[in-house]
């Protein structure tokens, strides 16, 4: 850290303290003792969400919630989860350390999310997400999740 008095390279940490911002440091040159304040704050990255036209948008996790509380409407745990899944599903966008992610890629993971939780919801959100078309589209995947069901269930019986 370079003293802001005498442009000097040595400086010592007198006091650190830590809250939900930022970390505040008192610093002490070593050449002139002068005394000075710095702050460390993590910089968050701006990430960019990639739309299915092509134009780019900030992302925004209260559309990703509603999103997700739009799919789950009147089912018994995804009021209480809809914010879990919204934090979990930010935290692994910037976990990956870019600054653009597309809407298709934010969609793989909440439906994952969903997915664990509540098969209704799921398919709601499926049914935007992967932009059904038809009766059979939407049938297809439901045929998908029953089956896995049935697996699931399969694989519980013989380990008892």
């Amino acid at each position: 850290m370079v003293c802001p008095a005498c442009r000097k390279g040595e400086t010592r940490v007198i006091d650190s303290r830590e809250d939900e911002q930022a970390v505040r440091r008192r610093r002490e040159c070593l050449a002139c003792q002068f005394r000075f304040t710095t702050f460390e704050r993590i910089e968050v990255i701006n990430l960019m969400v990639i739309k299915r036209n092509r134009t780019r948008q900030p992302f925004s996790k209260e559309k990703l919630l509603k999103g997700i509380l739009l799919a789950g409407e009147k089912r018994p745990e995804m009021l209480a989860r809809a914010e879990e899944i919204a934090n979990t599903v930010e935290r692994n966008l910037y976990a990956r350390c870019k600054d653009e992610v597309t809407s298709h890629q934010i969609g793989k993971f909440v439906l994952k999310e969903l997915k664990a939780i509540d098969p209704v919801a799921y398919m709601r959100f499926a049914s935007v997400y992967r932009s059904f078309t038809d009766l059979e589209s939407f049938e297809a995947e439901l045929q998908k999740i029953l089956n896995e069901r049935v697996c699931k269930e399969k694989v519980e019986v013989e380990t008892d």
